[in-house]
């Protein structure tokens, strides 16, 4: 299967990985070179932890990271693909930019996908004159540890282009649940409004930010607390996922005053090294 991964950020290269992993060939695209620059090293990095713990051999380590082409060309990462997967900011505008450019670049027949958690991929969809092959594929990060993939059936997704999904994520070594699409899917609806209500708990001094994560870890077997949780996502993404929902099903997704707070103050979580917990 050929893979074109488009945006090189945490999402897009633990995608990458993934994929390579599973005997993929995949074309990772970024705008930015060192964007792809750090893409490269981080795969290298978990490829050799597979090595050092002897899950792989040397000999699997070189031919996996052989599979991957690192390109800034857009045109020649897609043009062989069967399917293409979008990873990029979560802002509708700049989805279906790149939906446009990949609609008019990719083969006929890929299956174009958007790792989007929150938005509507019939709106992104609408921007193609194939709607039928556009779906969206929520992973889940870290990708090459989570085990699920959310498959989102937009208006126009023929089955055909959801049960070739649905074989895509098995390939992948995923379980995958179908979803019809409603703003959030499944688990950033839940995920986002447990997250919310943390904060807004945090802020009310019910209790410190260690206590409620292991409230929730302990007392209802998340293995990690809503506030590191937000911290591993970032809380900027966060705060995008939540005025999305909020405008689209209304009052209760209203974004916690604490987390605009701490977005404006660039405390943004493991990316900056400080968001509701400190980072060395």
């Amino acid at each position: 299967m050929n893979i074109a991964v488009i945006g090189a950020g945490t999402m897009g290269r633990g995608i990458a990985l993934t994929a390579i992993q599973q005997g993929a060939s995949v074309a990772l695209h970024d705008i930015s070179e060192d964007s792809l620059k750090k893409a490269k090293s981080y795969i290298q990095t978990q490829l050799q932890k597979g090595l050092e713990k002897g899950y792989i051999s040397n000999t699997e380590v070189i031919q996996e990271e052989s599979k991957v082409v690192y390109s800034t060309n857009l045109d020649c990462v897609v043009k062989h693909a069967d399917l293409v997967i979008e990873a990029v900011i979560e802002e509708m505008d700049a989805k279906v930019r790149i939906f446009k450019e990949l609609d008019r670049l990719a083969p006929i027949n890929a299956i174009l996908a958007t790792n989007t958690s929150t938005m509507s991929p019939t709106e992104i969809g609408a921007q193609t004159k194939r709607p039928d092959k556009v779906v969206a594929m929520h992973f889940f990060n870290p990708v090459h540890k989570m085990k699920l993939i959310e498959i989102v059936r937009a208006l126009d997704t023929s089955n055909e282009t959801v049960e070739m999904a649905r074989k895509a994520g098995e390939f992948l070594g995923k379980t995958t649940v179908e979803v019809n699409e409603s703003p959030g899917f499944i688990t950033s609806r839940m995920n986002c409004l447990i997250g919310n209500e943390a904060m807004n708990m945090l802020r009310e001094g019910v209790a410190s930010v260690e206590d409620i994560d292991n409230a929730i870890k302990l007392g209802l077997n998340h293995p990690m607390g809503p506030l590191e949780m937000a911290d591993l996502v970032g809380l900027d993404s966060r705060l995008r996922n939540m005025e999305y929902l909020h405008e689209t099903l209304g009052e209760k997704y209203r974004p916690s005053p604490l987390l605009r707070k701490y977005v404006k103050a660039g405390r943004l979580g493991r990316k900056t090294g400080v968001g509701f917990y400190h980072y060395s």
